[in-house]
């Protein structure tokens, strides 16, 4: 760890979000990088950080090494499982801190959700105040999602918070409550960057993650569907990791906007459910399934022992193709498209992120970041 001031903090560096962060502040800048990962010790912590900077930049990683350092910890452990001589020293060692580490998994036990992404949240809030008290926080950047609009229907604005919804899931709900404890610390400078259902590089079609909408599309591959349930002309907000990464880099890099929440969404530029599945299946050479609302689908036959299970998997992310909600991307916009960084239609780059799938066999034949990025 760098004795001067000025380095980023960064959690959830293994996960998908946060390693494209990761990427943008080695490739981007100069900064140092200080990353939280949980592991049995700092020299565990620091293997599982050169396997993700070898993921990440292949052949180029070893140029990154002496500007990224790893410790053990973890943010849902008191104290983020750090002694409290080395989380000071960490705490006035950075200018930046991004919270990305959270659990996405939608069907968690509530309880154990919270623990992660609501006290996980609390005890970064924890370090931040410290960093601030050493006179030099500059940026405490936080990644929620666009989801903590749960059930509201119509347009959601970066300005919108709490307006009555309910909640699908306890990854909704639990989010939300992280939200509401980084509000409630009005003395920090915090940046909420909400971003929607993130998936591949525009450019590559490179995933870590297949999973939501990854989830239908592999399904619709093989022909498992004659009907979906789903609101054919609803949005389906999707955004592409590099996209993500960008914004939460530029957002935090810029001056000014503490205190703000910006929207990384497709906003009015969402595709709707028909028009992915129309192109999926025209990619994949398959009939296009049926799309029926949700109570008309719930009155339909019992299907394939096939189809059945696939729809059990998939009842999670079913609810998400039905939303009728836009997320107003207004400010967001005016400090990115600028700087050149905009949101691509999923129509621009949805045969890449096929293409990716189906060659990686939907990740079991997996391909690292750098492979793909070099062709």
């Amino acid at each position: 760890m760098s004795a001067e001031r000025g380095g980023v903090l960064l959690t959830g560096a293994t996960g998908f979000v946060g390693m494209e962060v990761l990427a943008r502040y080695l490739d981007h800048s100069d900064r140092h990088v200080t990353t939280l990962v949980r592991a049995a010790d700092d020299a565990a912590a620091r293997a599982r950080l050169d396997a993700v900077l070898e993921n990440l930049f292949g052949a180029r990683a070893g140029r990154y090494r002496d500007r990224v350092n790893a410790f053990a910890g973890d943010v849902a452990a008191p104290g983020l499982g750090i002694d409290p001589r080395t989380r000071e020293r960490l705490a006035c060692s950075v200018s930046t801190i991004i919270h990305s580490a959270a659990s996405v998994t939608f069907d968690l036990p509530i309880d154990e959700a919270r623990k992660i992404n609501v006290a996980g949240t609390r005890r970064m809030l924890e370090l931040a105040e410290m960093a601030k008290e050493c006179g030099g926080l500059d940026c405490y950047g936080h990644v929620s999602t666009a989801y903590v609009s749960g059930t509201h229907a119509g347009r959601y604005a970066e300005s919108d918070f709490d307006l009555g919804q309910e909640f699908r899931n306890s990854y909704e709900l639990s989010k939300f409550e992280a939200e509401q404890l980084v509000r409630s610390h009005e003395a920090l400078p915090t940046k909420i960057l909400r971003p929607s259902i993130v998936v591949g590089d525009s450019n590559s079609g490179w995933t870590a993650a297949f999973n939501v909408l990854y989830w239908p599309l592999r399904a619709l591959s093989r022909g498992l569907f004659a009907a979906v349930p789903a609101d054919p002309a609803a949005p389906v907000d999707v955004v592409s990791i590099d996209y993500v990464a960008d914004a939460v880099y530029a957002l935090c890099e810029q001056e000014g906007g503490a205190g703000e929440t910006y929207h990384l969404t497709a906003g009015a530029n969402a595709s709707t459910i028909a028009e992915i599945i129309g192109r999926a299946s025209r990619y994949f050479r398959r009939p296009a399934p049926e799309v029926l609302g949700p109570e008309e689908f719930a009155a339909l036959p019992p299907a394939s022992v096939a189809q059945d299970s696939a729809l059990a998997a998939g009842r999670i992310y079913f609810p998400y193709f039905s939303i009728d909600t836009v997320f107003e991307d207004i400010k967001t916009r005016a400090r990115l498209e600028p700087l050149g960084i905009v949101a691509s239609p999923l129509r621009d780059y949805l045969d890449r992120l096929l293409d990716f799938a189906t060659l990686t066999r939907w990740g079991k034949r997996p391909i690292t970041r750098g492979e793909a990025l070099a062709g």
